[in-house]
């Protein structure tokens, strides 16, 4: 799991755990490639994650879809040949971080709908991150059908390809929400819960291993390539 791929911003003084700078994760891409290791958007994850295949693959997801995904990431994944999901907020889509910018005091720039059409040509995927970004439990069953139905669709038309994969705004989710968001269509959905996925994890409730700007590459070693995560859940 991760957000933006980029350098600090030198006045950020909360949330400093999302951002990896561009050279780590090089390092880390690179670390996956030497060790055997595929790196796969969700959608190609998913034969993996239902049993109906084997290998050494990691599925790699960045919340939000900042521009610097496009910019810094994109050039990292494809010389490793590896392909990745965004999960966009699709009513903030060419504009700012609407969520968090007040508290954090810093607007970060997402991705255009020209540059997701870039990202998706360049074989990476897009998926969905709600229409808004709100905590979904707190919504009524109302503003579910928004924020995860109609994204979907929305999303769909937009683009002009199969939207499959959600991811919960915060990690936010519980049984009405887990429910909605698979009879929405999708065929599974991140959270923020520790640990690898496995064949045996919820396919709503996957959990996901967060990378770090602190984490230096024997800890992304520890916790990608071993049940540390596992046993931190």
């Amino acid at each position: 799991m991760y957000h933006n791929v980029a350098h600090l911003p030198r006045d950020l003084q909360i949330y400093r755990s999302l951002y990896v700078s561009p050279a780590a994760f090089a390092r880390q891409m690179w670390l996956l490639h030497r060790m055997g290791y595929t790196g796969l958007s969700m959608s190609a994850a998913m034969p993996y994650l239902r049993g109906e295949r084997q290998g050494r693959v990691v599925a790699i997801t960045l919340d939000d879809g900042y521009a610097d995904n496009l910019e810094s990431a994109l050039p990292v994944l494809s010389r490793f040949g590896f392909s990745a999901t965004v999960y966009v907020v699709n009513r903030s889509i060419g504009r700012f971080n609407t969520w968090d910018a007040k508290r954090i005091g810093i607007r970060k720039q997402l991705m255009t709908a020209d540059e997701l059409r870039q990202w998706h040509r360049a074989g990476m995927e897009i998926g969905a991150h709600s229409q808004n970004h709100p905590r979904l439990t707190h919504c009524s069953d109302h503003q579910l059908l928004d924020e995860i139905y109609a994204c979907k669709a929305d999303l769909e038309d937009r683009f002009g390809v199969a939207v499959t994969q959600f991811c919960y705004p915060y990690g936010d989710v519980d049984d009405r929400v887990a429910d909605a968001t698979q009879h929405a269509g999708y065929e599974a959905a991140t959270t923020t819960h520790r640990g690898r996925a496995t064949r045996e994890s919820n396919l709503w409730r996957l959990p996901r291993v967060q990378i770090a700007r602190h984490h230096f590459l024997p800890q992304f070693a520890m916790r990608v390539l071993t049940g540390y995560e596992d046993r931190r859940a």
